[in-house]
């Protein structure tokens, strides 16, 4: 017996130290708040354009100061729909059958049902993972009695009740509380429910005050857990609250943008308040540039630059479309005050997270994905992705490499003045940028450097074609057809 019970005490203490293992790995596993806002301009954050923004940032500039800035980052796309998807799953997505625009809801998920997602693969690394705040990835609204879709043209905003078969719980979040979209802000939204209908006012302090409440509840808690706020402001509606308005002395959306920084102190707060600081890795950052609902012309004529050094804004495939504010902090990892200017894309976020948690990320997943965290501490990134590819509202495509950038377009490739439209008859088919001698896009070198040119098309249609821009085995893209120059492709005799 004296036996038996030695062994079973050794058994039991390997058992303990196997828990005790875990719980240490669990605790080497970093929390992750990802604070994605919508349409904020590059040069809407002070400390990121301190000379042309007139808008006073304290909380982002903070975040800086304690942490490292980006300046070369980018959204996957110059519109939301696109950023979102390919913030989510590590893929372009103009692979998938949004080629141009935005989507609209009261329709089939984008993301399909077997594709994994950055909230999928944290949730099978052992983290609790949710989402507070806008979607606008597509889901169907069920009638709960009868199970059939509502159809969009017969609401305005879905019912008190809708059920959702295909939103984020089911693509890999455990929670999710927030929106679909702009025009359906109303529709208030918990896990797979709507819950209510509330006025847009009150959307974001809604999601400041859900996001402190679900990092409270995580307090005491072992468990890693990710957290994705993808907010709503300062896009439309621009509605600050009373408390704001009048704050920034430059109308509306100064006031919304101030009110969205705070957003983040609240957060912040939390961390602090529930000692989660420390092992917490935060990005704050934007999903394309600012819109001109904005007013972009009035802000400009009291000072306010929104785009700050860059051209255009939201839409274009200018870098003012998609070049946003990226600030990381990391405590222990990234070292304060410290700045990167390397390349980088939201839908580098997947391998990031693969290469910090060491898993290997899944098959048949984030095809376009380079992690970023050599660059957090300093080092230079080692990418398998020869260069990022921008994508406009409307479609058109550009080509990163370097200091190269290459537009198939003649003008804008968005809202901003030229567009396409707009463009005389005799517009070069597309543009090249020295994006370190000429950051502003205004001198366009296409004729100058044909060879250029030509490098950078071969590596853009090689990746369109691979299906991913990493290597790896050959992928497939959800279309058959990609239209590579949608204002039309160069005439014989010029460089293509």
């Amino acid at each position: 017996m004296n036996g038996l019970r030695m062994l079973m005490i050794l058994y039991g203490l390997g058992w303990l130290n196997a828990i005790a293992c875990e719980n240490c790995q669990a605790a080497e596993k970093p929390n992750i708040v990802y604070i994605i806002c919508d349409d904020l301009g590059y040069g809407d954050v002070h400390c990121l354009a301190p000379e042309t923004c007139r808008i006073s940032t304290p909380n982002a500039d903070r975040l800086a100061s304690q942490g490292m800035i980006f300046t070369d980052a980018h959204s996957g796309s110059s519109v939301c729909s696109p950023t979102r998807y390919g913030l989510m799953t590590g893929r372009y997505s103009w692979r998938t059958r949004l080629q141009k625009g935005v989507v609209t809801g009261f329709a089939p998920s984008l993301i399909d049902e077997a594709r994994p997602t950055v909230a999928s693969f944290l949730k099978q690394q052992g983290y609790h993972t949710a989402i507070i705040g806008k979607w606008h990835l597509d889901f169907e609204y069920l009638d709960p009695r009868t199970g059939k879709p509502y159809r969009q043209k017969d609401y305005k905003q879905p019912p008190v009740g809708a059920k959702i078969p295909d939103g984020p719980v089911h693509r890999g979040f455990d929670y999710y509380h927030g929106f679909h979209h702009a025009r359906n802000m109303e529709a208030v939204i918990e896990n797979e429910t709507v819950i209510e209908h509330d006025e847009v006012i009150n959307m974001l302090p809604r999601l400041t005050r859900k996001s402190v409440e679900y990092l409270d509840s995580r307090a005491g808690n072992s468990q890693p857990f990710f957290l994705y706020v993808p907010l709503g402001s300062p896009h439309t509606p621009i509605v600050p609250s009373p408390e704001w308005q009048g704050k920034s002395g430059l109308g509306e959306y100064g006031d919304f943008v101030m009110q969205t920084d705070h957003a983040l102190v609240e957060i912040s707060a939390a961390l602090e308040r529930n000692g989660q600081t420390e092992n917490t890795l935060v990005i704050f950052t934007s999903d394309n540039g600012c819109s001109k609902a904005a007013g972009i012309e009035k802000l400009a004529a009291q000072g306010h630059i929104v785009s700050a050094h860059l051209r255009g804004s939201k839409a274009d495939l200018w870098d003012g479309g998609h070049r946003v504010p990226f600030l990381v902090r990391w405590p222990g990892h990234v070292k304060a005050g410290t700045q990167s200017d390397q390349l980088i894309c939201h839908i580098d976020l997947f391998a990031t997270l693969a290469e910090i948690t060491g898993k290997e990320l899944p098959a048949g997943s984030a095809e376009d994905s380079v992690s970023i965290l050599p660059a957090l501490s300093g080092q230079p990134i080692t990418s398998t992705r020869h260069g990022v590819i921008h994508h406009s509202v409307s479609g058109h495509f550009a080509y990163r490499q370097g200091n190269w950038k290459l537009l198939l377009a003649k003008a804008s490739g968005g809202w901003t003045s030229p567009t396409e439209k707009e463009a005389p008859e005799d517009a070069l088919p597309g543009q090249l940028y020295d994006m370190t001698a000429d950051v502003g896009e205004q001198h366009n070198l296409y004729q100058e450097k044909p060879e250029i040119v030509s490098q950078l098309l071969k590596l853009l249609k090689e990746d369109i074609q691979r299906g991913r821009s990493t290597t790896g085995p050959k992928s497939a893209n959800d279309v058959n057809r990609i239209e590579l120059w949608k204002s039309g492709a160069p005439k014989s005799g010029k460089a293509q």
